[in-house]
């Protein structure tokens, strides 16, 4: 009973999605039609690129990079930098979760080596900003944009071209909060040492994933079929590398399928449909952004889906939805409980930072994008 109690807490979307999940199939009774309700497309590609990534990090690839890129600082404001846009544009292409897994434990490393620990909490709450802002860029930088581009009619230069706008935003608000930080100036010296910390690189694993990321590109680009992706790394990972394989988030996948349910029953339920629908029609952005800051973007995402076909004004949303709460984007929660797991004394004054940061963040970017939208 406590091993279920401890995973509902540390999965609260999932039960929740799938408690919902449960009491629609009451009022909308299991047939046929919850085999369509799912988009088994947006499933295979997520799978795939999860698997990929574990394969990389357990390569130690990311790692190597940002360590080749640290030995060419001098300063702690050109230390911050570099950490800060690493998590800014790897995420582009790894995705947020993962590119915070990959450089929160490694900034703490390095700061702690430099003995520039003050700067700690700065760094990670920008590494987060970034991590979330930089990732809503590209279809495959965060989960909910993958599902919103399934459904959207438009080539992926078209599906950037919608967040661009907020990208270079991110990123000269990036720039100027780097002025804030204080001692930005104060020279460092730091130097990692090889084989220690950082994990040696298989160069042959390294080729194999770089050749599933160029397939997962091509199915994300609508040139192969999903499958094709699904089947080879699966195949590859079953046989030669299963921890890869173990390492996918199986959660996340569960609770879009509960999601999918959810919104299946709830557009056969007529009543329920139209109200949710006068809802949310013309107020894409917003109901995105509150949403967002109860459930997590990608499951508002998923869910607000079902009652509007303005995808475009729901993708800029949900993105900038991920600021705010700490729960508002799941890939804040891995930051935090990093820092945390190393200065669980500085809880208290790590949220509050966190939270005036974002709200600064959040109200700059929805005033953009509400004067876009206009």
């Amino acid at each position: 009973m406590k091993k279920i109690i401890s995973f509902m807490k540390k999965e609260t979307v999932l039960t929740i999605a799938t408690l919902l999940a449960v009491v629609s199939a009451f009022f909308v009774k299991p047939d046929r039609q919850y085999i369509g309700y799912i988009d088994f497309r947006t499933l295979g590609i997520l799978f795939g690129l999860m698997v990929i990534m574990q394969g990389f990090q357990r390569t130690g690839l990311f790692d190597r990079i940002g360590k080749s890129l640290l030995q060419k600082t001098g300063k702690l404001w050109q230390l911050i930098l570099v950490l800060v846009m690493l998590c800014f544009f790897f995420s582009m292409l790894i995705t947020n979760d993962v590119s915070l897994l990959t450089f929160v434990p490694f900034s703490i490393l390095v700061l702690k080596k430099c003995g520039q620990e003050q700067a700690m909490i700065p760094t990670v709450i920008l590494q987060t900003v970034a991590a979330n802002l930089g990732s809503m860029l590209t279809p495959i930088g965060n989960p909910q944009n993958l599902y919103l581009y399934g459904l959207m009619d438009c080539s992926i230069p078209e599906f950037m071209g919608i967040l661009l706008p907020y990208t270079v935003m991110t990123f000269v608000l990036l720039l100027l909060s780097l002025l804030c930080i204080r001692g930005k100036g104060q020279e460092i010296s730091c130097r990692m040492e090889e084989g220690t910390e950082i994990k040696q690189s298989r160069k042959h694993r390294n080729l194999i994933y770089g050749l599933l990321f160029l397939l997962a590109l091509l199915v994300v680009a609508r040139i192969l079929p999903y499958g094709v992706l699904v089947t080879a790394v699966f195949l590859y990972t079953i046989i030669f590398d299963r921890e890869a394989l173990k390492g996918a988030d199986y959660a996340l996948l569960v609770t879009f399928v509960s999601f999918f349910i959810l919104i299946g029953n709830l557009g056969r339920i007529s009543l329920i449909r139209e109200a949710l629908e006068r809802f949310v029609s013309g107020r894409e952005i917003l109901t995105g952004v509150l949403a967002s800051q109860v459930i997590s973007n990608v499951p508002a995402a998923v869910l607000l889906s079902g009652f509007t076909e303005n995808y475009r004004d729901l993708l800029v949303g949900v993105n900038l939805g991920g600021l705010g709460t700490l729960i508002a984007s799941m890939a804040s929660l891995i930051s935090f409980k990093l820092y945390t797991k190393c200065y669980k004394e500085n809880r208290g004054r790590y949220l509050r930072w966190f939270t005036l940061v974002n709200i600064i963040y959040l109200f700059l970017l929805l005033t953009a994008a509400l004067y876009l939208y206009r």
